[in-house]
């Protein structure tokens, strides 16, 4: 079993920059994929980045290339999400989610998702 729990949301204006964090319990963290999902409403959820047990593989989604950097401290159990240049489009819930294996783009490949947090990017 593994639980993940999401913090560094808020507000911040079009440029800036925020970086989220997703803490891990289980002992399967070391050996697991993570990725990080968004949510806008009204939207379908989106990929946005995932990354490897090792940290060696990483992967974006084409919307957040070049500004959005993947992560992981294995001795912290947790893994970071490092956005710059913020977009209004950017606003969404931003979730966590691990799996077992590759990290990949399908959320419905991820076993366990944390409750997400809220990033808002004003105009």
């Amino acid at each position: 079993q593994v639980q993940l729990v999401e913090s560094g949301g808020g507000l911040v204006q079009a440029g800036g920059s925020l970086r989220l964090s997703c803490a891990a319990s289980g002992r399967t963290f070391s050996t697991y994929a993570m990725g990080w999902f968004r949510q806008a409403p009204g939207k379908e959820r989106e990929f946005v980045a995932a990354i490897s047990w090792s940290g060696s593989i990483t992967a974006y989604g084409d919307s957040v290339k070049g500004r959005f950097t993947i992560s992981r401290d294995g001795a912290k159990n947790t893994v970071y999400l490092q956005m710059n240049s913020l977009k209004p489009e950017d606003t969404a819930v931003y979730s966590c989610a691990s799996k077992p294996g590759m990290p990949r783009m399908w959320a419905y490949e991820y076993a366990y998702w944390g409750q997400g947090t809220q990033v808002t990017v004003s105009s």
